[in-house]
């Protein structure tokens, strides 16, 4: 795939590098959650610079770490590497509590990848599981707590049964708050936006 080159792709104002990016807000978007598009790059030092893709806002964090508003990170990385790793590891780290216990960072950053697939709602959360276990070998796991509280823990984005945003630990004590069907259908949203020829995806917010 060397010298490929991904489509840029517009909708609702922004142009996105990818198609990718592109189906992440309008899953965004169904989830109700507000978003901005790469708002602020960060220095980390050593001549080096990240500059995250989405910023959400008003995040509950159902996991042993609970908090409710959180502002949250995300990176879409269709493929990754060892500079993109380096970058996400560094950036996470940097606001993780300095006792070095477990804890809410204060620039948490939840790596993603494709859009998950599953026709039932076990399916869509073995997608989601199988990429945050896999071993990356040092690397950041996509859906995983690590980058986000220090915890190795799978991470499901989904909408909770007031219809609010969440971030689901792997647990049936925290994916029991999902609301299945409205959170299928935001995923099922993202995976069948077209962008071809000028399309713009109608988007409603599932509940």
């Amino acid at each position: 795939m060397n010298g490929l080159k991904a489509i840029e792709t517009e909708y609702k104002g922004y142009r996105f590098r990818s198609r990718l990016e592109a189906r992440w807000a309008v899953f965004f978007d169904a989830c109700g959650v507000k978003w901005e598009y790469e708002p602020e790059g960060y220095d980390l030092g050593d001549g080096t610079y990240y500059l995250p893709d989405f910023l959400l806002h008003g995040v509950t964090v159902n996991h042993a770490t609970y908090a409710e508003n959180c502002d949250i990170y995300v990176e879409v990385k269709g493929q990754m590497n060892d500079a993109d790793a380096d970058k996400i590891k560094r950036f996470a780290e940097a606001g993780m509590p300095e006792d070095g216990m477990c804890g809410l960072s204060k620039t948490p950053v939840l790596v993603v990848g494709n859009i998950p697939w599953g026709e039932t709602f076990y399916g869509l959360l073995d997608d989601i599981q199988s990429e945050a276990y896999n071993d990356h070998h040092g690397w950041p796991n996509y859906y995983n707590f690590e980058t986000i509280d220090g915890d190795y823990f799978a991470a499901y984005p989904g909408i909770d049964r007031n219809g609010g945003f969440q971030l689901f630990g792997d647990d049936s004590g925290y994916l029991g708050d999902m609301n299945r069907g409205a959170t299928l259908k935001a995923y099922a949203a993202a995976r069948q936006a077209r962008f071809e020829y000028g399309e713009t995806p109608r988007v409603r917010r599932f509940r």
